[in-house]
């Protein structure tokens, strides 16, 4: 039996991850993707932290039975404040986390005034107090956890596009204080970035994980000797590149999404593998 390519399983309670996903792919081609979505769960930020960390070892584990995989990346803010450390006393597929690139921030800005776009629940982490601590004390540092810019990006799979006026009213904090670097602190907000963009001008930088995590990603497969033997994935049918799964239904227009995104699946999954 030849050798197989490298599959990467990446986990989110909802679309968000494809934003890392992207990455993933632009800097592995050859390797096939396993997207697994928690939307029956969805959002994660308003599930108590043992019920986010049941559902996602409970749900990932049901997935590497059906599909080993190499890397697993939790392309989730939220559950990676909470999983980390449970899932990998699980497993010993190497476990890749999120975390809000408050460090590459601080080195890009300017005028010393960062914006975080996070989560309610994320902006609150006590992680994220020690990030800032840890490598931008000497900024000023302004967190805004909107709970509508996970629901807009959301929205975006269905073709429905977030109402510039609302994003604007929704910036307008970090607006008001003149940051000139915003870290978007959840894998869904890259997805709103022409809007941000358009509602902040100025901003010079946008930094989110993603390259960093695809990175991250290249250097495990490396390490393991795992790295794709082809530039595309060599099993799946034309230029697909992997599979999407959801807990729960998967969300119309899924497959006009990701092609959109250059990332079109070979198949699509509801209700898979059963968690409800």
């Amino acid at each position: 039996m030849s050798k197989r390519n490298p599959r990467v399983l990446v986990f989110d309670s909802g679309v968000g991850g494809f934003s890392v996903a992207a990455c993933i792919h632009r800097t592995l081609p050859g390797a096939e993707l396993l997207y697994v979505a928690d939307n029956a769960g969805f959002p994660y930020g308003d599930q108590p932290e043992q019920v986010v960390i049941a559902r996602c070892c409970s749900l990932i584990e049901a997935c590497l039975q059906e599909k080993p995989c190499d890397v697993i990346v939790i392309a989730c803010n939220t559950a990676s404040t909470v999983v980390l450390p449970h899932l990998r006393a699980r497993t010993e597929i190497p476990v890749v986390g999120v975390v809000p690139a408050i460090k590459p921030a601080s080195q890009r800005t300017v005028n010393r005034k960062i914006g975080v776009l996070a989560t309610p629940a994320t902006v609150k982490r006590p992680y994220l107090d020690k990030l800032i601590r840890d490598f931008a004390s000497d900024c000023e540092v302004v967190r805004l956890g909107d709970p509508n810019l996970v629901r807009w990006a959301e929205e975006l799979v269905s073709g429905r596009e977030p109402n510039q006026h609302q994003v604007n009213e929704a910036m307008r904090p970090l607006q008001q204080i003149g940051v000139d670097t915003v870290v978007l602190g959840c894998t869904h907000y890259p997805l709103l970035l022409p809007w941000l963009r358009e509602s902040m001008p100025d901003v010079a930088s946008w930094v989110d994980s993603g390259e960093a995590i695809a990175r991250r990603v290249e250097y495990l497969l490396k390490h393991a000797d795992r790295m794709p033997l082809l530039d595309g994935p060599g099993e799946l049918s034309g230029a697909a590149v992997g599979t999407a799964c959801f807990s729960g239904p998967a969300p119309a227009g899924i497959e006009r999404f990701l092609e959109g995104m250059g990332m079109p699946v070979a198949d699509v999954k509801s209700h898979w593998p059963g968690l409800k």
